[in-house]
Parts: structure tokens; C-alpha cells; sequence
């Protein structure tokens, strides 16, 4: 009777975490929405879709047809073909840029965080000087010096990104090196690289991606705005951001220029977000996921 007692009480308490960790039917959406993206992405130069720069001024504006599904812009160029390569650019720039962070904030941030002391006071200080600056300001006279490209954006925008990934990094190790597995490795006299390889890694990795995809989308909404200001990747690149700038032309005669980019950088965002903040609350070491 005693132990039927326990069973239950076990499976009470372990039924809500079983619930809290299951996937809804949103996260999965927002993982097939990304799936789609990144596929039309990705195979963009084998569809069979019209030549995004190519211009016919005799279609300028025109209607959803059998040629042209969402019709055309304002140089007569195909809609359709202009949102799949311009989610190459957001993509390119949105997983690239929070790549940098990731690989060079999550590195500092797990030395600061392990190792303490002179380092981590340079490496925190270095990392508030960064967060000083305006990024936007800085953004501006960094492309305004080096010129526009996707490269020079990328770099700069993953610069921006390193203090935000120090700082979770950083975080998660300190938590992580008072625990028994660390404490374990260092009486038995392991390594300091065997310790941040093969013990604090894989478990600092988890929170890092899950802030790695909420980068992923503060980062297409920043390359977005950029371009929109016409500061992001020369023309005649398309992304979603020129997209929505050179619509606002048309907003009275043909409002979908606009909105069919937003609504697709809406809906890339809002899924990158669902998966990261869930993921995010399942690496939470403050409830017991590591």
C-alpha cells in the first residue's frame, strides 16, 4: 500500500513537468512555417519562378494571374519571385549574424563565468563599452565607412550581438560551476578545457541556442528596418525590408507591395519567437531542465 502511495506521488509530481515539456500545435506550426522558408529559400535558384530583377513595364502593378500568383510591383517585377529570394537575404543575415554572437559572447561568457576574477571584470567591462554606444547610430556610421553589402552587415549586426550572448553564457556557467558534476571533475583533477568541453558545454549549449533563434529574429526585424531606410543591401537585392519600402509607394493604388513582405517577415518572426521562447522555458536551469 505504502509503495502504491509513492508511485502516485511520483507520478503527480512528474505528470506537470511531462505537461510543461510537451511541444503544442503553435510550436509545431512555427517549426513547419521556418521549414517552408528555409526550403523555398534554399532551392529558390531551381523553382520554377521568373527572374526577380527582370522588369516588364507593361505589367507595372498588375493583378494576381496564372503568370504573375501575386501579381507584380512596381517595375513589373514578379511578387512572388521577389518574397522567396528576399527570404534568402533575411535568413542569410538572420542566422549568420547571431552566429558570430553565439560563437564569440558564448565563448567569453563561459571563461568569465568558469575562470572569474581579472578576466571576467575585462571581459564584463568590454562588453558594457559595446552596449554604450547607440547600435543604430553605430550601425549607420560603420555602413556609412565600409559601404553596403550583406557581408558588412552580417559582421556588424553579429558584433552587436555578442553582449546579449556573453551575458547568457556567462550566467548559465556560473550557475552551473557550483554544481556536484563540476565540483566532481576538479577533485578529480581534470583539465580546465576537459571541464568547459565536456562538462559545462553541452549543458551552457541549450540556453545558448534557445537565445540564438530569438536572435534570429531581432535580427531579420533589424536587417528589415535597415533596409527599409535603404541602408541594408544595395539594390537590386531584394529582402522583405526594401521590399516594404519601395510599396509604401503604392500603399493608395496597390496596398499588398507592402503588406505581403510584412506579413511574411510578421510570420517568420512570430515563429522564430514560439520556438525559441519554448525551447528557452524547457533549458531554464532555474527549473530543473539541466
Amino acid at each position: 500500500m505504502a509503495t502504491l502511495e509513492l508511485d502516485l506521488a511520483e507520478e503527480a509530481v512528474s505528470a506537470p513537468v511531462r505537461k510543461g515539456r510537451r511541444f503544442g500545435m503553435l510550436f509545431w506550426a512555427a517549426i513547419g512555417w521556418i521549414v517552408l522558408v528555409c526550403a523555398l529559400a534554399i532551392f529558390a535558384g531551381v523553382l520554377p519562378i521568373p527572374d526577380p530583377t527582370a522588369m516588364d513595364m507593361l505589367e507595372r502593378r498588375a493583378p494576381y494571374s496564372w503568370e504573375h500568383w501575386l501579381g507584380t510591383d512596381g517595375l513589373g517585377r514578379d511578387e512572388v519571385s521577389r518574397l522567396i529570394y528576399g527570404a534568402r537575404i533575411s535568413l542569410v543575415v538572420g542566422l549568420c549574424a547571431p552566429m558570430i554572437g553565439l560563437t564569440v559572447g558564448g565563448a567569453l561568457g563561459m571563461l568569465a563565468g568558469y575562470f572569474r576574477g581579472r578576466f571576467e571584470t575585462l571581459t564584463v567591462g568590454g562588453t558594457d563599452v559595446l552596449l554604450a554606444f547607440p547600435p543604430l547610430i553605430l550601425v549607420l556610421a560603420i555602413i556609412a565607412f565600409l559601404g553596403q553589402s550583406i557581408f558588412n552587415l552580417t559582421c556588424i549586426l553579429g558584433v552587436l550581438g555578442i553582449p546579449a550572448f556573453m551575458r547568457v553564457a556567462r550566467a548559465t556557467t556560473l550557475t552551473l560551476s557550483r554544481r556536484e558534476f563540476v565540483i566532481a571533475a576538479q577533485a578529480l583533477g581534470a583539465s580546465h578545457s576537459r571541464i568547459l568541453l565536456r562538462e559545462l558545454l553541452p549543458n551552457v549549449i541549450l540556453p545558448l541556442f534557445a537565445f540564438f533563434l530569438l536572435g534570429v529574429a531581432v535580427t531579420i526585424v533589424v536587417e528589415g528596418s535597415l533596409s527599409f531606410l535603404g541602408l541594408g543591401v544595395p539594390p537590386p537585392i531584394s529582402s522583405w525590408g526594401s521590399m516594404i519600402g519601395e510599396g509604401r509607394e503604392s500603399l493608395e493604388v496597390a496596398p499588398r507591395l507592402a503588406f505581403l513582405p510584412a506579413v511574411a517577415m510578421f510570420l517568420t518572426v512570430l515563429a522564430f519567437n514560439l520556438v525559441g521562447d519554448t525551447l528557452r522555458a524547457i533549458t531554464d536551469p532555474r527549473q530543473g531542465a539541466l
